[in-house]
């Protein structure tokens, strides 16, 4: 990476913790820079017009295909749609919050996908859910496998509690930090 590009990189760096965005996707032809900040603590709000003129700006400086999510820390429920060609830009809403505590999963512990591939429920088409809403796990317990470049990866739960609502189906295609399970 050419220094100009590195001094670039920490200036983005620096504008979106100014501005409490916790996550940031950019890609070019040559580079692809994804960015999450653990325990960011959001400001005021984000400036939608700012975000845009600096995605424009980054754009223009490399035929970039830039994503910018903002995601204040305070609404981790808002899942980013980083990474598609025609996601437009994502700001969370100011009255969000509420309407997303409406749900069974309200105050839940979400468990999501540390990597990409493909969701499944049980260990073969032919056997039973490794779990299903209703039932008791523990720290530990297999809940899924996601299937990534030809590797059968069980993911297990890291909380104790019900499976209060599973957010995919078996065969579907999930992301990085992808919502799986809620657990209360």
């Amino acid at each position: 990476m050419a220094a100009e590009d590195l001094q670039q990189l920490r200036e983005l760096v620096e504008f979106l913790k100014a501005n409490g965005i916790a996550e940031f996707d950019m890609e070019r032809t040559d580079l692809k820079v994804r960015l999450k900040f653990a325990g960011l603590q959001p400001s005021t709000g984000v400036d939608a017009s700012s975000l845009s003129n600096l995605a424009s700006a980054i754009a223009a400086q490399g035929a970039a295909q830039v994503v910018p999510v903002a995601v204040p820390a305070a609404l981790p429920s808002v899942q980013a749609a980083a990474g598609q060609a025609s996601a437009p830009p994502v700001a969370a809403p100011a009255g969000g919050a509420a309407a997303a505590e409406a749900g069974p999963e309200a105050g839940a512990h979400i468990v999501k996908s540390p990597i990409v591939g493909t969701f499944y429920d049980a260990p073969s088409p032919d056997a039973d859910p490794f779990v299903k809403v209703g039932d008791r796990v523990s720290t530990g317990q297999v809940l899924c496998i996601v299937e990534a470049m030809k590797l059968m990866n069980e993911i297990e739960s890291d909380f104790s509690g019900e499976v209060v609502k599973v957010y995919v189906k078996t065969g579907q295609p999930v992301e990085y930090g992808q919502a799986l399970f809620a657990i209360k």
